[in-house]
């Protein structure tokens, strides 16, 4: 795997607490993220997979795999980006993502893209 290549696609996270979705008594605490991906090398790459690794605030570890992002398989020239929203649950009020995105240049060479570890919170209430 190219460590140039990786380097070539900045991936962005930002996260929110969806209260209207939640259910702290169920123990159901939603976060929508939205993740912005751009080329900032000098290959066109396609992102094939993604793999991201969600972990509660009780260590419970959920793996997402699965093709493209929210059905799509975006290609990237040089200096183009690409953003989307996707979500997740918890049963805590607090966790982290993270993960990475399989990528392939056009002439068929394959490399990862790593999706930086992202704090999900709830916000806290002080009394």
């Amino acid at each position: 795997m190219s460590t140039e290549l990786s380097q070539s696609i900045d991936v962005q996270v930002e996260t929110h607490f969806l209260e209207s979705e939640s259910d702290p008594r169920s123990e159901r605490f939603v976060f929508a993220y939205t993740v912005t991906i751009r080329n900032v090398g000098e290959t066109a790459a396609t992102l094939m997979k993604r793999h991201w690794k969600i972990v509660d605030g009780n260590g419970k570890v959920q793996h997402v795999n699965g093709e493209g992002v929210v059905g799509e398989t975006p290609h990237l020239k040089p200096g183009e980006g690409f953003q989307y929203t996707s979500g997740t649950m918890l049963e805590t009020d607090m966790g982290t993502l993270a993960g990475a995105y399989q990528m392939v240049t056009d002439e068929g060479t394959t490399f990862m893209a790593e999706i930086p570890e992202c704090l999900l919170s709830a916000p806290r209430v002080l009394h």
